[in-house]
């Protein structure tokens, strides 16, 4: 929703609709993402509907694109950088140093596990799939004492209230990319990539790559 309404606040932006297209790894949220090969887990999907012209327009985290993107799809634009740090939600808002020994905490990423584990080696990691509210409804109902998220999705979704503790980078870095928006079109698609590229932040690009 974010892109549709900075596109429909440019003038003479071209009408169009939201297509919501579930991938992969939206649907199969009881494998463990270290189990899963590849990084199209999450976009594979959407670029198929945008080769087969279902869709003009492709939205995707960037840093769930694979390295080399599908033939016939380009990167028009990377949207500013939202706040690229991890945030650790807790039951009682305890930040990360003051959770109880052997605390529960739900994340599915190796990256953020190793980092759990250096900073807090008595933490428990558990297996953390889903969106972004169903997580926080899973610490809410005792799932966890704690989970980690992104702190972009948070923010963009209006959830960042829940936050205890931002994480910061020197301790967890972020992931390559996290926090970027990336919005695809299909390669030749001369009007399209044209009105993308005036989403393009110039910062944002030069930071993921």
């Amino acid at each position: 929703r974010h892109v549709e309404s900075l596109l429909r606040a440019r003038p003479g932006a071209p009408p169009g609709e939201l297509v919501h297209i579930k991938t992969e790894g939206d649907a199969k949220t009881d494998v463990p993402l270290r189990q899963v090969g590849g990084r199209a887990f999450f976009t594979k999907e959407i670029d198929r509907a945008l080769l087969a012209g279902t869709v003009d327009v492709a939205v995707h985290s960037l840093k769930d694109l694979a390295t080399t993107i599908e033939p016939g799809v380009e990167l028009a634009a990377t949207l500013a950088r939202e706040d690229p740090r991890d945030a650790l939600l807790s039951r009682n808002g305890a930040p990360l140093g003051e959770l109880p020994r052997g605390a529960r905490v739900g994340t599915s990423s190796l990256r953020r596990r190793a980092f759990l584990a250096r900073a807090r080696p008595d933490a428990v990691p558990l297996e953390l799939r889903g969106n972004v509210p169903t997580r926080i409804e899973r610490l809410r109902a005792g799932d966890y004492d704690a989970i980690i998220l992104a702190a972009a999705g948070l923010k963009r979704l209006g959830l960042h209230h829940h936050v205890a503790e931002y994480l910061p980078p020197e301790a967890f870095p972020p992931a390559v990319s996290q926090g970027v928006i990336g919005v695809c079109a299909r390669t030749g698609d001369e009007p399209t990539l044209r009105w993308l590229a005036a989403l393009d932040d110039g910062k944002a690009r030069l930071a993921a790559s």
